[in-house]
């Protein structure tokens, strides 16, 4: 059952590779630079190495959109958003997979009347908007140098067109490491919260996480969607939005991976944040969009009298239904998996606002009068905990975030047996020291766990405000979400 319902997500890897490969090579073999077997090996190996090597960022992004928590329920958003990207694909048009799969989320959302939080699905939408337009700018600019700098260096034109092959290929290969680190959320994001493998060690020193499982088998879906299904899309960006020179065609490959990794690397924005620098978030963008953005830049600083606009604007089109379709589907299709098939696509989860958890969220400078008269009182979808909290007080998107994350309930037993089960590499040795302390105890919230090692030693603290704390405290959640898997009470 495990495998049936991880088809939903490799059947989008597919899809995603049948499509976005376009992206990344169709520049290339649409300008008859590179032969389409060649892009398709490289495209493959590169955006594996993406995937597992940076693709936990963007990952996190997503989560905050949705949790979807069962094996059903992930399998048809993502089905859903692989047969959107899939139809889109047949008819020729370089649709976007985050798109797709945002709109499966919030299809699970309303199915599942689980609570969506506003401020991350604007600060996605947002990143639809900034995306083309960052990437028209850098192709610009990108190509404007790269002419001047051609101009003035004497090469003749064999050489000129084996350095240029040469560029497009290492371009690819950036940019479909690219492609894997940023795009891999979409294919399996929405199976990471209910991962079914089992963390595999190798030694003593290393190990592969159940998430990083996920995207290998992910990446491997994208390969063979770029092998199987990809030429057609290809050459629609490589040749029908405009007729494009090999050094225009290297230019759209680097603006487009440029942009991409941008958004998805978690080094670059611990670079920034040291230099005390704005951050960039972690989000994954549309690859569709970045490319089509870099063509339109390179059309429009050479006049824009050779951009196929008709082909630009039905392009638009499909990116403005992708996610509608997908939402339709997926909503659909949950229905029919639920009462049809008869299988678990929503888990059962209790909320209680407990004196405990009242003043938690005291803690976070959320009001909490008037919510007395709520005290103990217990919900079963997220959704219906934030409409009547929010019946009395106000509430942002992200303090409605915290109000779901703090009322969960998910019993968490530490014992010896887990503790010696978990990878220890993980943790530093005050944090495993810290945590062997409270072998023995048991919590009924999640976050108890989170305050009682951070009452025990410094290094499980949280920090809060600014930009360096922000990404100290995201280390410490993405430890603290470990082990609350390590030690959630399963189900009997």
């Amino acid at each position: 059952m495990v495998l049936i319902f991880l088809s939903g997500g490799l059947f989008l890897g597919w899809s995603l590779g049948a499509n976005d490969a376009a992206n990344v090579f169709g520049t290339a073999v649409g300008s008859r630079m590179v032969r389409f077997t060649t892009a398709a090996l490289i495209c493959g190996v590169f955006v594996i190495i993406g995937a597992i090597v940076s693709g936990t960022g963007t990952t996190l992004t997503l989560g905050k959109l949705g949790a979807v928590n069962a094996l059903g329920g992930s399998f048809m958003a993502a089905f859903a958003a692989g047969l959107t990207v899939y139809w889109m694909t047949k008819f020729g048009l370089p649709v976007s997979t985050s798109q797709a799969i945002i709109g499966s989320i919030i299809g699970w959302n309303l199915f599942s009347d689980s609570y969506t939080d506003i401020s991350s699905l604007l600060k996605i939408l947002s990143t639809w908007v900034l995306c083309p337009l960052l990437s028209a700018l850098i192709a610009a600019l990108l190509f404007t140098f790269a002419k001047s700098l051609v101009r003035k260096v004497s090469i003749g034109l064999i050489r000129l067109d084996g350095y240029t092959r040469l560029a497009l290929i290492l371009a690819g290969a950036f940019g479909a490491y690219s492609l894997g680190a940023n795009n891999i959320a979409n294919v399996m994001g929405v199976f990471v919260p209910v991962a079914p493998f089992q963390e595999m060690q190798f030694g003593s020193n290393f190990s592969i996480s159940s998430a990083q499982q996920l995207f290998l088998l992910g990446g491997l879906a994208i390969a063979v969607g770029v092998f199987t299904y990809s030429k057609r899309v290809m050459m629609t960006v490589g040749s029908e939005l405009m007729t494009l020179t090999p050094l225009a065609a290297w230019v759209a490959v680097m603006a487009h991976s440029i942009v991409l990794f941008l958004f998805a690397s978690e080094r670059l924005e611990q670079l920034l944040a040291n230099m005390s620098l704005p951050t960039i978030p972690l989000v994954p963008v549309s690859s569709s969009q970045a490319v089509v953005g870099a063509v339109i830049g390179i059309g429009i600083i050479q006049g824009g009298r050779e951009i196929q606009w008709p082909r630009i604007y039905s392009i638009a089109r499909g990116w403005v239904i992708t996610p509608l379709i997908s939402c339709l589907i997926c909503i659909i299709g949950l229905y029919f998996l639920q009462n049809v098939f008869q299988q678990t696509v929503k888990r059962e989860s209790q909320y209680q606002l407990s004196a405990g958890v009242l003043e938690k969220l005291q803690e976070e400078g959320i009001n909490t009068e008037g919510l007395d008269t709520l005290s103990g009182s217990v919900f079963y979808s997220s959704a219906e905990l934030v409409r009547v909290v929010k019946e009395k007080v106000d509430l942002s998107g992200r303090q409605g975030l915290k109000v779901v994350e703090y009322s969960l309930q998910n019993r968490l037993v530490i014992n010896s047996e887990k503790i010696d089960s978990m990878n220890k590499q993980i943790l530093s040795p005050q944090q495993l020291e810290a945590l062997q302390q409270l072998e023995g105890q048991n919590y009924k919230f999640p976050w108890q766990l989170g305050d009682a090692l951070g009452a025990i030693s410094e290094e499980w603290k949280l920090r809060g405000g600014g930009l360096k704390n922000k990404l100290h405290d995201r280390k410490i959640k993405q430890k603290l979400t470990y082990l609350y898997r390590i030690f959630q009470e399963r189900e009997k």
